[in-house]
C-alpha cells in the first residue's frame, strides 16, 4: 500500500473555540494577510478537503486565488489549484455547489457504499464518487487518495466534525491554528473540534512548532507526527516571528 498522504489540517476559531456563529452569513475568522497565507499552503498540497456539511453552508470554491501561485504550480506540470476532496454520510451534496462547478481539478466525493450509485446519478460527470466500506473513515479515505488518485499531501479546511475525525484517528501530520480575537458565546455555534477521545492528552502533550502574528490573529502551528514540516520549503511561513520546522516530503 502506498504511503498515507502527508495531512496539513488548517482552522481558524474565535477565542472561545467557534468556527463560526448562528447567523446565516459565514462569520471571518481571519484576515487578509492570513488568507493570503492559506492560498500558498493550498498552492503546496495535491488536494484540499473539507466536509459536506461545509459545502452546504460555506459554499466554497477551495480554489487557489493567486495568479502566479497558479502559474508556479502549472510550471510545476500540475493543475492551476489543487484536487476538491469532500466526505459524506448521508449523500446531501448540492448538484450547483461551487465545489462542484469551480475550477478544473479532478473533484472527489467519499461516500458509503450504499449510496455510491445515488450519487453518481445526481453528481454526473462533476466528481467522481467513491465507496469506502460501510461508513466513511478517514483512514480509509487517506488509503484510497494514495493508492487510487495518486495524491501525496492533503489540507484539511474542516469542518469541525471532519477535523475531529482525523485527530481522533491520529492520521494528522500537523495542525495550523488560527485564533481570532474575539469571542463568539453562542451554545449552538460550530465548534472547531467535538468530544472525542485524542491522542494527544496532558500526558503526550503536542509539540508546537511554530507561531507568528499575523496581523491581529495568532498562527499556532502543532507537530503532530514525526513527519512534520512544510511541503516545499518554507514559502508558505510569514516572515515575521514564524519559527519554522523544516521538512522535505520522502
Amino acid at each position: 500500500m502506498s504511503e498515507r498522504p502527508y495531512v496539513t489540517l488548517s482552522c481558524a476559531m474565535s477565542i472561545d473555540g467557534c468556527l463560526d456563529s448562528t447567523a446565516p452569513q459565514r462569520l471571518a475568522m481571519s484576515n487578509a494577510s492570513d488568507l493570503d497565507r492559506v492560498d500558498e499552503v493550498r498552492s503546496q498540497n495535491d488536494a484540499i478537503m473539507v466536509g459536506a456539511s461545509t459545502v452546504r453552508r460555506d459554499n466554497p470554491r477551495l480554489l487557489v486565488r493567486d495568479p502566479d501561485r497558479r502559474a508556479r504550480r502549472v510550471a510545476e506540470g500540475k493543475p492551476w489549484s489543487p484536487a476538491k476532496i469532500t466526505v459524506t454520510s448521508t449523500g446531501d451534496l448540492p448538484p450547483d455547489a461551487h465545489f462542484f462547478t469551480t475550477g478544473e481539478s479532478p473533484r472527489i466525493v467519499y461516500c458509503p457504499d450504499g449510496l455510491v450509485e445515488s450519487l453518481r446519478d445526481v453528481l454526473g460527470d462533476r466528481a467522481t464518487v467513491v465507496g469506502v466500506g460501510e461508513q466513511v473513515t478517514m483512514a480509509a479515505v487517506l488509503d484510497d487518495l494514495a493508492s487510487a488518485q495518486g495524491i501525496r499531501s492533503l489540507m484539511v479546511e474542516g469542518g469541525g466534525t471532519v477535523l475531529t475525525q482525523f485527530l481522533e484517528e491520529d492520521l494528522a501530520d500537523e495542525l495550523h491554528l488560527v485564533i481570532a480575537p474575539f469571542f463568539v458565546g453562542e451554545p449552538r455555534a460550530p465548534r472547531a473540534f467535538g468530544a472525542g477521545s485524542f491522542p494527544w492528552t496532558a500526558s503526550r502533550r503536542a509539540r508546537l512548532a511554530g507561531s507568528a502574528q499575523i496581523g491581529d490573529v495568532v498562527l499556532l502551528r502543532y507537530a503532530l507526527s514525526d513527519r512534520v514540516g512544510m511541503l516545499d520549503g518554507e514559502r508558505s511561513l510569514p516572515e515575521a516571528g514564524w519559527r519554522p520546522v523544516p521538512y522535505r516530503m520522502p
